[in-house]
């Protein structure tokens, strides 16, 4: 079917000169999240994000990214925030609490803030799932879900612009 009128269709660029990003990541599972932060750094100055316009923050766990990503959104000065983190599943319900809460409160800053809120936060049930999500084992660095958050973000920040 043809719609009588036009359709209007807004979508953010991949272009991320002038942007300001903060990324934060997570210290729990670094061999996890230290490749999610270079899939993200990668795929931000890639897509002409300027070292300069990149803040990294480490918190303790995934537990502590909202707190975090709070603060940084209440000082301002960025136009994204990515949280990168892993949580792996155990043999207690430990797990649910932390991905969960991680999720809702990202999720909450999300709607919260003006500035996009990108969640690069991993829940899986073994290690092995997060390395390969981690990107470690192809490639493409598009396989790196810590470079598909940050392009998420580039994404996101220039369609807020354009909903203004």
């Amino acid at each position: 079917m043809t719609p009588s009128t036009p359709i209007s269709e807004l979508r953010g660029t991949l272009e991320g000169a002038g942007q300001r990003h903060a990324l934060v990541v997570a210290r729990f599972n670094p061999m996890v999240t230290e490749e999610l932060l270079e899939g993200a750094l990668e795929c931000l100055d890639r897509h002409g994000v300027s070292a300069d316009d990149i803040t990294v923050v480490r918190v303790p766990g995934a537990w502590e990214l909202p707190g975090a990503a709070a603060r940084i959104l209440d000082a301002g000065g960025v136009d994204a925030v990515t949280a990168l983190g892993c949580v792996i599943q155990g043999e207690t319900p430990h797990f649910g609490f932390v991905a969960g809460e991680a999720a809702s409160g990202l999720g909450r800053l999300a709607t919260d803030f003006a500035t996009p809120v990108i969640f690069g936060v991993l829940t899986t049930d073994t290690l092995e799932q997060a390395m390969h999500r981690a990107g470690s084992t192809g490639d493409d660095p598009s396989d790196n879900k810590g470079w598909e958050a940050a392009i998420t973000a580039i994404e996101m920040v220039n369609l807020y612009r354009e909903l203004g």
